[in-house]
């Protein structure tokens, strides 16, 4: 294993950094909120997030060139269109709810929202080892690097 906080220093390369150039940007993953809502039509999206109209514009075809957001066209004449998650923007679902619960314990006196399951639960998010099963925590962690093999096992 690595120790990384022993390694040189330099910037470090890192999925999280290359995630956060595609949706780091203030409104981003607040679209992405929206559409994991059922919202599609792009007035909804601006006024469900309060993004301008133009910064929303900017960061949806942003959210597109990156594969997150498809477009699809749902009146001819006038051309409109509606925004939908792509594969990749579904597989940020447990990041949002996660962040979302991160908000509700450290960011907010009050949550706006409940997330349920549909045995009526409160969500929570748990991020478990999908070998073991075991909870990950900082201390069950360790970085190592990258070998196509272990993606696959």
């Amino acid at each position: 294993m690595v120790d990384m906080a022993g390694a040189p220093l330099g910037v470090r390369p890192c999925s999280m950094a290359a995630a956060l150039d595609v949706l780091g940007e203030r409104w981003s993953l607040l679209a992405v909120r929206e559409m994991a809502y059922g919202v599609h039509r792009f007035a909804r999206i601006a006024a469900f997030t309060g993004a301008s109209r133009d910064i929303l514009a900017d960061r949806l075809r942003k959210l597109e060139a990156a594969g997150v957001v498809e477009r699809r066209r749902y009146s001819e004449h006038p051309p409109r269109y509606e925004y939908h998650l792509t594969a990749a923007g579904r597989e940020l679902f447990p990041v949002m709810v996660s962040l979302l619960r991160w908000g509700d314990r450290w960011a907010v006196d009050t949550p706006a929202v409940d997330v349920r399951h549909t045995c009526g639960r409160v969500v929570d998010a748990e991020l478990r080892c999908a070998h073991c099963g075991e909870p990950v925590t900082r201390e069950s962690l360790a970085l190592s690097p990258h070998r196509d093999e272990d993606a696959r096992a």
